[in-house]
């Protein structure tokens, strides 16, 4: 069949248009619908049909194969156990470096990057390769007993009897965050608001390696814990693992004495049976600082890399606080947190559930870190788990639904999902198949600027946060902000917040919702000047640092009724929106 070059141009013209359009498989998925309604109204054939058929398709397995976070982390678990952390030299050889790493066997997987000087991590294909490795490797000879004979997988490269290596230029992968300026940049040059909040989550959140790297300190970390308790497992918990952690944050991790065989064993009703001798503590919190004490102790004095060790042992939940040098990770490790293992698995449920919630929350964190609505250093400011709780609330109370209720999750959950800690009902359904969502087709435009709304004028006053209900209840306590424990119910999660960080927070929605709502802030303005740099727009201005200090500056000042405030905001909006007159 032929296509004639009008309509073969203009055929052409439509998919190139769809094709800048492009924004992953449901994207393009209606992309090639529109192509599909092209070609039958001018040519009356679905050439494509076939082609989008199969797309959704796919998009459904995608979705109904979906892993489980438990699925993941033994996934990577697994990758950890097969790899080495390798401290090399900047100018070391690449194809030399891993032609010296086959000998003893295939490797899976590597990269480059940079900490307190240049790293390797190494996947290998077996275990076995590891192995064989560490067994060549050699304890450094020393003039003195000054050094700690601890075997590890943390590895140093050295070149002996060799010339040094050429600049070989290795592509570093980054483990932190582009500056914010950069960043404000970067948006700017976007073409629309949705694909700014797009750009911002691609750029803040963990990449593929960032997360190895993360799973294999947890392993190396478990190396340690071994000598105490061989069959125990470190793993992850937290931003590291839920999908909402963005590059250079903290690694929490727990250790899980849970999975040591024979915990689980029944004595038998008759005949003789053996059981280990064990030492009894006064509560499981004491037995949980003993062991975090020993461990921490040998972290502390036995672990290459960990610096800084800290045995916080007396707050509410025990841990030990130290740096890991050569990821550059700051860590927390607990013993007995089982109840933030489950909050983890629920946002990382939450966050795969719908693309626009991971985006709306890295928007949502980053914009509130731009104005010091939060901090990295305890106080009294939201934290950033009680803001994604925040934006889960507000997703959850739109009037078409875009996730659903923790009640409903719990509803929807088989006998394998039932969990129960220390009393609290932790149950909800993992099968991400089992969850049929709505048909909310707002975009993440829309969302902002209906969050900053929806906070703008929220009854903080008399209303408290509840993503188990997914509707505001009457607080149960005096509290400026009150955030319910999604398992430990009679719980506060935002406690610390008071009552002049709550009044920031709400005015800073206020600002956000007035600048989103100005037409110079709708579309992109263009270069500034002669240095090529765009003027920000959208959400690129609503990240601009000089807004705190108008903020601040407002505070100063003696502050308006909230009725004149908002009198004020209607009026500017108004005139705003009249056409201006000719001069």
């Amino acid at each position: 069949m032929r296509i004639s070059t009008s309509v073969g141009a203009a055929m052409a013209s439509s998919i190139a248009m769809c094709r800048l359009r492009i924004r992953g498989r449901g994207s393009l998925l209606k992309c090639l619908q529109k192509v599909d309604t092209f070609l039958h109204r001018h040519i009356g054939t679905n050439l494509v049909a076939a082609k989008a058929e199969s797309l959704q398709k796919e998009e459904t397995d995608e979705r109904d194969s979906r892993k489980s976070m438990y699925a993941v982390q033994e996934e990577r678990q697994a990758q950890a156990e097969r790899s080495v952390l390798i401290s090399c030299h900047s100018r070391t050889n690449e194809k030399r470096f891993l032609k010296y790493l086959s000998k003893h066997g295939d490797i899976n997987k590597y990269f480059f990057y940079e900490g307190y000087g240049m790293y390797a991590v190494v996947e290998f294909a077996q275990r076995e390769s590891v192995a064989s490795l560490l067994e060549e490797a050699v304890i450094p000879s020393v003039s003195h007993e000054s050094t700690v004979p601890f075997k590890s997988r943390l590895l140093l490269l050295r070149n002996l009897g060799g010339s040094a290596d050429s600049q070989s230029g290795h592509q570093l992968q980054p483990q932190t965050t582009v500056p914010i300026n950069e960043l404000i940049q970067r948006l700017s040059k976007e073409e629309s608001i949705d694909r700014q909040v797009a750009a911002l989550t691609e750029a803040y959140q963990l990449t593929e390696e960032n997360s190895r790297l993360r799973f294999l300190v947890c392993s190396l970390l478990q190396d340690v814990a071994a000598a105490y308790f061989p069959e125990c497992t470190i793993r992850p918990f937290g931003s590291s693992v839920n999908g909402f952690g963005k590059l250079g944050c903290d690694l929490d991790m727990f250790l899980d004495l849970d999975g040591i065989s024979g915990r689980n064993k029944k004595l038998p009703k008759s005949g003789l049976s053996l059981e280990y001798q064990l030492k009894r503590a006064n509560s499981e919190r004491a037995v949980t600082q003993s062991i975090l004490s020993v461990i921490g102790e040998c972290v502390d004095q036995f672990g290459p890399g960990c610096v800084g060790v800290q045995k916080i042992l007396n707050a509410r939940c025990p841990l030990v606080r130290f740096a890991h040098q050569p990821s550059g990770f700051q860590c927390d490790l607990t013993a007995n947190n089982r109840v933030a293992m489950k909050s983890t698995e629920l946002l990382y449920l939450y966050g795969g559930l719908d693309p626009r919630v991971r985006c709306l929350v890295f928007t949502v964190r980053c914009w509130a870190r731009a104005h010091a609505i939060t901090s990295s250093i305890p106080g009294a400011w939201i934290t950033n788990f009680s803001l994604t709780v925040m934006v889960l609330f507000f997703l959850q109370t739109r009037s078409c639904p875009i996730i659903p209720s923790l009640d409903h999750l719990r509803d929807l959950a088989g006998p394998a999902d039932k969990c129960v800690i220390e009393g609290n009902d932790c149950t909800f359904v993992s099968d991400f198949s089992k969850i049929q969502l709505q048909s909310n087709t707002e975009t993440l435009e829309q969302l902002l600027c209906e969050f900053f709304d929806f906070y703008a004028t929220f009854a903080f006053n008399k209303m408290s946060i509840n993503i188990r209900k997914s509707k505001a209840q009457n607080k149960p306590e005096v509290a400026p902000l009150y955030i319910q424990n999604p398992f430990e119910t009679s719980l506060n999660v935002s406690k610390n917040v008071n009552a002049t960080q709550l009044e920031r927070f709400v005015a800073l929605c206020q600002e956000s919702s007035w600048l989103l709502q100005q037409r110079e802030n709708l579309s992109p303005r263009g270069a500034n000047g002669g240095n090529n740099t765009a003027t920000p727009w959208g959400l690129a201005a609503l990240l601009l640092p000089s807004r705190v200090a108008e903020i601040k500056g407002r505070k100063k000042r003696k502050r308006e009724p909230a009725s004149e405030r908002i009198k004020s905001l209607l009026e500017s909006l108004k005139n705003n929106n009249q056409p201006k007159k000719k001069s």
